[in-house]
């Protein structure tokens, strides 16, 4: 099998390691069949859209649709490096999964209207399957509504009519899109559990997502949910696109 590709972005280690262990973890992927590459850390490799299965796009604690003038050196040849690379993936129709990050950069990239009117406190969401999300195949073996972790500042407030809707919540109406046949994106973190929700919330503290105060807060909300729902669809988009 060629291994799958893991974009990474975290500035914190602790966090950047455990989003690659839960995303090997919930994937079913070991350490060699999954490639992490963080962009934040240097210039982009050279990459070969051929060496690998499928792309997967992690979080961030970047904000894609922030004013170009209030992002850092370092965001701005991410986002550049990785909209390179979403040219070819989207191009060839390569497959794709972006983990809320994933939305901002993708769902820009294909013209949707990405804000922070849908924004989401951190935390645990009922999610609802539309119609075309019950019968899309990385949404096989869901529940049609279950709970996810979200915590984000932007969200697609307007999806382009070449998209398919394939899950939202109350709070936000898009929280699952797909583009063309293998392009997906997911508002919530389909590979976060418990102890990497409380990792992020500590490293996160003071970073506005939520007031620091509230921390230990938001953890106790976390630990009243039951959220193993979202880690289905990493295993789906393995077993469809592993080669």
């Amino acid at each position: 099998m060629r291994p799958f590709l893991l974009l990474a972005s975290r500035d914190h280690d602790v966090v950047a390691d455990d989003e690659y262990r839960a995303f090997c973890e919930y994937a079913g992927l070991t350490p060699g069949e999954l490639v992490r590459v963080r962009a934040e850390a240097g210039p982009l490799p050279a990459i070969r859209l051929e060496d690998y299965s499928g792309v997967i796009l992690g979080g961030s604690p970047f904000t894609a649709s922030d004013p170009e003038e209030q992002k850092s050196e370092c965001q701005r040849r991410v986002e550049k490096e990785i909209g390179t690379l979403l040219d070819r993936i989207v191009e060839e129709d390569f497959p794709f999964f972006g983990a809320c990050y994933g939305v901002g950069l993708l769902g820009t990239h294909e013209g949707a209207v990405v804000d922070r009117r849908f924004g989401e406190p951190v935390g645990p969401v009922r999610v609802q399957l539309s119609p075309a999300g019950v019968v899309d195949p990385l949404c096989a073996g869901l529940q049609p509504s279950f709970d996810a972790f979200v915590g984000h500042k932007e969200a697609v407030r307007t999806l382009p009519s070449n998209a398919a809707l394939l899950a939202g919540s109350a709070s936000c109406p898009v929280q699952m899109f797909r583009f063309k046949r293998n392009l997906y994106a997911t508002q919530f973190h389909p590979e976060l559990d418990l102890p990497g929700l409380e990792r992020r919330v500590d490293a996160y503290r003071h970073s506005g997502y939520f007031p620091p105060e509230e921390a230990d807060a938001v953890k106790d909300r976390a630990r009243r949910a039951h959220v193993h729902e979202p880690q289905r669809i990493l295993r789906n988009f393995v077993e469809r696109y592993a080669r």
